[in-house]
């Protein structure tokens, strides 16, 4: 049986509408309101350092996507992101490659991924339960190998990766931007992003057609664990080495961008294009808050509320 890949972004005008504009109204009326109450806030550096930021937050939420996409969701990839950082500021600094920490950095995160992924898939584990596990495993290990504390002194060229610049763009957009386009490439253009929609949306139908659930859901997972390799490298240099904690609660934020996003945690419903701008909705609240200097916890709660709405909304769609 052929699967085509379809998505709200596609399929019907009307759903594309009634999603992704609801990211872009917020994105715009964050904007708006920043623009009024926090001084510098259109300024060209700082709306530079808006996509800077994004850029990290995208690399989670487009797997995420998927992974929410096929009814899961993964509450580990903050600490695993986190231990990543560790792991790749420990080896480039012993092995004075750039090539080899990456090389670490990855092959954890794939690690984490897969573990994640078997669990749910092979054993029908809850994703919640399981990824809540191995966010605390991740945590552990990455206290441990850090001692707790921040691993610094890693190369100058390391910074680059955050700092630099190709052909006048900034080194992270490009690699955000690579990422995007493969995995909108593998959502849209092939069959395993057509058994990404099946998985949500009638997985009963993958069955029928002979095709293993369990294999294209497992698959989701090591995507996931990819980016956030990925990711890694762009959190080490613009920390400019390894810390166990840097990154927890980012998870957060992606699953956030998501919902925001107009992707429904049922029924495989969403695309990337609302996840962008969920990403830059996040994005925007998270530096207008702390241009007006107001504590995480507020900026916290403010995400928060944006998911419970954006909930609300998604329930209330279903409804209709």
């Amino acid at each position: 049986m052929n699967f085509v890949a379809i998505d709200a972004d596609k399929s019907a005008p009307g759903r594309r509408f009634g999603s992704v504009s609801g990211a872009a109204w917020l994105l715009l009326g964050l904007c708006a309101v920043f623009s009024v109450l926090a001084p510098g806030f259109l300024s060209g550096a700082n709306l530079v350092n808006v996509l800077l930021q994004a850029t990290i937050l995208l690399l989670l939420a487009l797997p995420m996507t998927l992974i929410i996409l096929t009814e899961g969701l993964d509450l580990s990839m903050g600490a695993v992101l986190s231990l990543c950082t560790v792991v790749l500021a420990v080896v480039q600094i012993d092995s004075g490659s750039i090539v080899l920490g990456l090389a670490a950095a990855l092959a954890v995160a794939i690690a984490f991924g897969l573990f994640n992924g078997l669990l749910i898939a092979a054993f029908d584990l809850p994703p919640f339960v399981v990824t809540l596990g191995t966010l605390g495993a991740a945590q552990g290990l990455a206290l441990v190998a850090a001692e707790g504390r921040t691993t610094m002194g890693v190369a100058e060229g390391l910074r680059w990766f955050w700092d630099g610049s190709w052909l006048g763009l900034p080194v992270p957009l490009w690699l955000a931007a690579f990422t995007w386009a493969v995995i909108h490439v593998l959502l849209y253009h092939t069959r395993f992003g057509a058994r990404v929609f099946a998985l949500g949306g009638n997985r009963e139908a993958l069955r029928f057609g002979g095709i293993t659930v369990k294999w294209s859901l497992l698959w989701v997972y090591v995507l996931g664990g990819v980016c956030v390799g990925l990711a890694s490298l762009l959190l080490t240099a613009r920390v400019n080495g390894g810390h166990p904690t840097v990154a927890i609660g980012l998870e957060f934020d992606a699953i956030a961008a998501v919902a925001v996003g107009g992707t429904a945690f049922e029924r495989g419903k969403g695309g990337l294009t609302g996840t962008v701008l969920g990403v830059l909705a996040v994005g925007v609240m998270r530096n207008g808050l702390n241009l007006l200097s107001m504590p995480s916890s507020v900026q916290v709660a403010a995400v928060g509320a944006v998911v419970i709405i954006a909930l609300w909304i998604d329930a209330a769609r279903g409804k209709a």
